[in-house]
């Protein structure tokens, strides 16, 4: 939203904030409406006061965990499984504004309710938008999406790739070889692989450290608190490598994740679900022009395919530290690397992602404008026609 008011000042954006069932929040004064996650009736109200506004289009951001429930259906055979109910779709046959819907999660093997929302959703869309060409190809031909899918790629800020000694020397870490990872923690990020990589990293690079930075994941921490955290500091405590892996455990600001990033020599994304096809953590890497190594996630295999990065296999500590050190080994082939990543990341941007939103909002807002103009001034029938 700020990428798109920053390309054009005139655009007032206005949000529909999804509560959950026990969330009471105080927003600021651009949430105009608000839908409670838990009620299809809700979805469908806020649609139809959308109607009643003076906004010209809506642009939906998807992710399951949004915009539906789930149950457990037993079939007849007794065995249960599990049952998506969207509600996205109440929304969208409700809405009478045009709409652009951007899918954030497009998995290879979906389950049938899960398949079926997301066909209903594209059908009610006047444009689907996805963050990557592979996420267009599964749509295709796994969900059978037969209309024109449009890659927008994640958007991250404008980085310039400079100032890691600066930025190392800030944060206390002058002289030493940063490996690191940003983002929520929790076990799906695969951190233990990487910890359990450092000792050989280590004997080739003693003064290594890979700083892990960012908070548990919320939901993670209401219910099972830090148990995923200290097992990572019993891990690191067994290894004896205390003075080699640190936690940044605090919200960082964009400034900060920008520093972290620019003093890093090495970026790494060890994550286990290798149906991910977006990552924020990794489009943000490329956007800095680092050396990235990553797991074979969907997202990770064609943003670092063509030699932009370097792909190991899941839970592989193994691997984890052969690629780690064949980059620290090279400075050559890490700056290559570097290059690499950055000439790809640059494309990613806020401001281009934002204008191709625009342009695409534009556009749909236009041929709305023309269809009502065609019905507003066609002839009437006679009553013998």
């Amino acid at each position: 939203m700020g990428a798109i008011e920053d390309v054009d000042p005139k655009v007032i954006c206005y949000v529909a904030a999804i509560d959950e069932p026990s969330a009471l929040r105080a927003y600021k004064s651009n949430v105009r409406w608000r839908i409670r996650q838990d009620r299809e009736n809700s979805f469908r109200q806020a649609a139809r006061d959308i109607n009643e506004s003076n906004v010209d289009i809506v642009i939906v951001q998807h992710e399951f965990g949004l915009y539906g429930i789930w149950s457990e259906e037993t079939t007849k055979d007794g065995s249960t499984h599990s049952v998506y109910h969207d509600y996205l779709w109440s929304f969208l046959v409700e809405l009478k504004k045009p709409v652009i819907t951007t899918l954030h999660t497009v998995l290879p093997e979906p389950s049938e309710s899960m398949r079926e929302a997301i066909r209903s959703i594209a059908q009610a869309s006047d444009e689907v938008v996805v963050m990557s060409h592979t996420a267009v190809w599964l749509l295709e031909t796994i969900y059978g999406i037969d209309k024109p899918v449009r890659v927008i790629a994640h958007g991250t800020p404008v980085i310039d790739p400079s100032g890691r000694h600066t930025f190392k020397a800030k944060m206390g870490l002058k002289d030493r070889t940063l490996i690191s990872t940003f983002g929520l923690v929790d076990p799906r990020k695969g951190l233990e692989y990487m910890i359990a990589a450092m000792p050989d990293v280590l004997r080739d690079h003693p003064d290594s450290i890979y700083l892990i930075a960012g908070q548990t994941h919320p939901d993670l921490l209401r219910v099972q608190g830090e148990a995923y955290r200290n097992e990572l500091r019993d891990l690191i405590r067994h290894l004896g490598i205390e003075e080699h892996v640190s936690f940044i455990d605090n919200y960082m600001t964009l400034r900060e994740i920008i520093e972290l990033l620019l003093a890093s020599d090495v970026y790494v994304t060890p994550y286990l679900d290798p149906n991910q096809i977006t990552s924020g953590t990794l489009s943000y890497a490329l956007s800095a022009g680092k050396a990235i190594i990553s797991t074979r996630y969907l997202h990770a295999i064609e943003a670092l395919g063509e030699g932009r990065g370097l792909l190991v296999d899941f839970r592989d500590a193994q691997q984890l530290a052969d690629a780690t050190n064949s980059i620290l080994d090279d400075d050559a082939f890490k700056s290559r690397l570097e290059h690499a990543t950055y000439v790809y990341g640059r494309e990613t941007t806020w401001p281009k992602s934002a204008r191709a939103f625009l342009d695409l909002a534009n556009a749909h807002v236009q041929s709305a404008e023309h269809r009502r103009k065609l019905v507003t001034h066609s002839p009437q029938r006679g009553a013998g026609a």
